[in-house]
């Protein structure tokens, strides 16, 4: 097993970042080929606005670029679709300079005007993106959110190749921001023209385009030999498979006839696969910024009682949780994994005590418990998971009918609020950028908690989400511990809400075919879960 740590380059979330550093792809990558990778459930979308699932992720990635990127396999910074950009001395004001000669998929050569088009359809109300809230400082942003305005007031076009972007108080995220898949850039009259069926009719500037998609069976993207980046994507094509369970995945994968299983190894066969030196050897492990969670609608009885959400917390054995995916995760305290800034150090979160939880029931009016609904996606291991946490709340007299279902599904009861409570597992949280703010804003803050965001508790706290836009108002390096603290402060007021029960932060294991080459960090990627397609190849 090759054994990797994702880079978290804790200064590069508190600073201004220098001039990115480039890339200089494998000198053995041979161009050519195409590679077989497989899901259980269908892709919900591959519109940049929408998309907001681990699954969807890389894919969008590959088919969108923003105005900023990531150096392949870390959390660097580097220019995207801006071939430069200036910032002002207060930090308020963005001036980013276009490539020339960038295209669409259609062909059409991409300007400031899509960049602009782009940035108001993502924070326009009607598109409905979980991502809206990101965009939050710039400014003009309010007014879009509350329906006032149909354009950010903030962003405005200088001329065919300079858009410039003005913020309505400094942000320490804002160039990771521009680096997300909602902040990419996309052709009006391709938006126009698919109405509703953009997700399912993408046209981007990435390495790779749509050539295929047949619901409930593949989707194959085409390599974009137009693409502005030298010398990628190596790959001709890449086959996704969908509707196959993880254990026949493996079973393919064994045979030669998959090149990477994008659900990952079936926990009942992890402990098999790592005692095989040399299937092993085929698996990498990356360090995450990942927390998986247990969410409670806070809108909805009797979630709305502190003690009942402060109940379930003491109920959860999250030891015996992590024993069922075999040890690759460490408990939980807080919101933050331990390898996030702002994490608090020696905060031990509710304890396990179950005598603690049945007492606090009874204080809040729930001495004979109560019955809900516990939603989870319906990939191993997360049905177990689920049972497991079933279990726990049964110990206290709740009991809690699961709802294993697609993970679409989950996500779409979770967005629009009709789910009591969601396990997050297969879908749960890893930091889109390596900041504290990431872990808050579309998951616990209050732009998160509008309908089809991702804030599934729907958790708003007006003083939190105030403490939370003073510290990334701190902008200046400077401030960095000031700034951090503040974020504590923030996870610490969360936990006294307890609108959530932290359960575990995992690790990543992508397991390749022994055809699959590129760098192991490619295959662990922080920003490209499971995998970079932009850059990986095969060596046959």
């Amino acid at each position: 097993m090759k054994r990797l740590l994702a880079s978290t380059a804790v200064m590069l979330a508190l600073a201004l970042p220098a001039a990115a550093q480039d890339y200089t792809p494998d000198p053995n990558a041979k161009p050519g080929g195409t590679i077989t990778i497989t899901y259980k459930d269908d892709v919900a979308t591959l519109d940049p606005a929408i998309g907001y699932d681990w699954q969807n992720w890389s894919m969008i990635k590959s088919i969108f670029d923003g105005l900023m990127d990531y150096v392949p396999g870390t959390t660097e910074l580097r220019p995207g679709l801006a071939e430069s950009y200036e910032i002002s001395e207060d930090g308020l004001t963005y001036t980013f300079k276009l490539r020339p000669g960038v295209t669409f998929h259609n062909g059409r050569e991409m300007t400031a005007e899509d960049v602009k088009y782009s940035l108001d359809r993502v924070t326009l109300p009607a598109t409905q993106s979980p991502g809206a809230g990101f965009f939050g400082s710039i400014m003009g942003f309010d007014a879009m959110a509350d329906g006032s305005a149909t354009t950010l007031e903030g962003v405005t076009v200088v001329d065919p190749s300079t858009v410039r972007i003005e913020l309505s108080r400094p942000d320490a995220t804002f160039l990771h921001v521009m680096a997300l898949n909602f902040a990419s850039v996309v052709p009006k009259e391709a938006v126009e023209a698919a109405g509703a069926d953009f997700g399912k009719q993408p046209v981007g500037t990435g390495a790779f385009k749509l050539g295929e998609w047949t619901l409930g069976q593949r989707l194959v993207f085409e390599k974009n030999a137009d693409y502005w980046r030298a010398g990628v994507p190596y790959l001709d094509s890449i086959v996704f498979e969908v509707g196959q369970e993880p254990i026949v995945a493996l079973l393919r994968l064994q045979n030669g006839e998959v090149d990477v299983p994008g659900d990952g190894i079936p926990p009942a066969k992890f402990t098999e696969v790592m005692a095989d030196p040399a299937q092993a050897e085929r698996v990498v492990e990356g360090g995450q910024l990942h927390t998986g969670y247990i969410t409670m609608n806070v809108t909805q009885p009797p979630f709305d009682n502190l003690q009942v959400r402060q109940a379930v917390n003491m109920a959860i054995n999250k030891q015996r949780i992590t024993q069922i995916i075999n040890g690759r995760a460490i408990p939980a305290t807080q919101p933050l994994p331990p390898s996030m800034p702002g994490y608090t150090e020696g905060y031990e979160g509710y304890p396990h005590d179950v005598e603690k939880a049945k007492a606090l029931l009874s204080e809040a009016g729930f001495a004979d418990g109560f019955e809900t609904e516990l939603y989870v996606m319906n990939t191993d291991p997360n049905p177990r998971i689920a049972q497991a946490i079933q279990q726990d709340l049964s110990q206290i007299g709740i009991k809690a009918a699961i709802q294993s279902l697609a993970q679409a599904n989950v996500i779409e009861a979770g967005g629009n609020g009709s789910a009591p409570m969601i396990w997050s597992g297969g879908m749960a949280w890893i930091a889109d950028f390596p900041d504290p703010s990431n872990f808050y804003g579309p998951i616990l803050g209050c732009a998160g908690a509008a309908d089809g965001g991702w804030n599934w508790s729907k958790f708003c706290d007006e003083a939190l989400d105030a403490k939370a836009t003073e510290a990334d108002s701190l902008a200046d390096p400077a401030r960095a511990e000031e700034r951090l603290k503040l974020w504590s402060d923030v996870y610490m007021g969360v936990m006294e809400k307890a609108p959530w029960v932290p359960v575990f932060n995992e690790q990543r294991y992508t397991m390749k075919s022994a055809r699959m080459g590129g760098d192991d960090s490619l295959y662990v990627d922080p920003v490209s879960i499971p995998v970079n397609y932009d850059y990986v190849f095969v060596t046959e």
